[in-house]
């Protein structure tokens, strides 16, 4: 999907008190998730030693700050459904850099991303920091994926991935790519591996363009930043939890997209007319 300065919301140009709640907001924001970085980074200094990929505490952190976002802008935040116990895969729909808090916040979990997002400035570090799993985009690195994967299901973590293979308006679901369950299907993952979809729903503030926390294409950071720290009254987000289902119950990669993709659509359909 491309982007243009004319598919810019309306709703994101910052006016008047707009600035005001963007400093506020803002400062609340970051003091909490550096102050806790902070924390969550002086704790791994302990736990790395005694569990080294096993994380019991820091991702409480995580999932604190997360929480605690959403307060802190202003936006409701509601769950539907129960998160998966136990290690596994979890699959969402991507619409924004948002889906980061939304996900994290009722669920301990660890993205995976692709591996030039670690030498993102500010992103990047937070990610490296609370536990990202970083892939690259080769083939040649199958094998030693499937290892990487087989590790940290190993300590009990939940890999988030987004098989739309980029975000979107936050109103439409994209085909899910069967490359990227791929992995699954090795024997060392197959047998043993279950994986829950999730869908994640954003409805807009009353009286503004209903694509008001999508962040897609070459849409600037920064300037969606500034539009969701100064909106008010704020929207909402949704979080769906599905069922999980075994990857051994499915033939193939592309069946087993197409089953979690269908989960996520059905999903976000429900609350988008909800």
């Amino acid at each position: 999907m491309t982007w243009t300065s004319e598919d810019l919301p309306p709703s994101h140009k910052v006016t008047g008190l707009g600035w005001l709640r963007v400093v506020v907001r803002g400062a609340a924001t970051a003091t909490l998730t550096f102050g806790c970085l902070i924390l969550l980074l002086l704790v791994r200094l302990v736990e790395r030693p005694l569990f080294g990929q096993g994380r019991p505490v820091t991702p409480y952190i995580t999932q604190f700050v997360c929480r605690s976002a959403f307060v802190l802008m202003g936006m409701k935040y509601r769950r539907v459904g129960k998160p998966m116990t136990g290690a596994g895969a979890v699959v969402a729909n991507h619409s924004s850099w948002l889906d980061i808090f939304a996900l994290n916040a009722a669920k301990r979990i660890y993205f995976v991303s692709k591996a030039e997002v670690a030498a993102w400035p500010g992103i990047g570090w937070l990610a490296r920091a609370t536990g990202t799993v970083f892939i690259a985009r080769d083939r040649r690195e199958a094998a030693k994926q499937v290892d990487v994967f087989r590790t940290r299901l190993g300590h009990g973590h939940k890999l988030l991935f987004f098989p739309e293979g980029t975000s979107t308006d936050g109103q439409q679901v994209l085909a899910f790519k069967p490359t990227l369950f791929a992995a699954f299907f090795d024997d060392a993952l197959r047998e043993d591996l279950s994986i829950q979809a999730v869908s994640v729903i954003y409805t807009a503030p009353k009286g503004a363009d209903v694509r008001h926390y999508g962040w897609w294409g070459d849409m600037d950071f920064a300037t969606h930043l500034l539009a969701t720290l100064a909106q008010s009254p704020q929207g909402s987000v949704t979080v769906v939890y599905h069922p999980p289902v075994r990857v051994a119950d499915f033939a193939s990669r592309k069946t087993l997209a197409a089953h979690l993709e269908a989960q996520v659509r059905a999903g976000h359909a429900s609350q988008i007319a909800a």
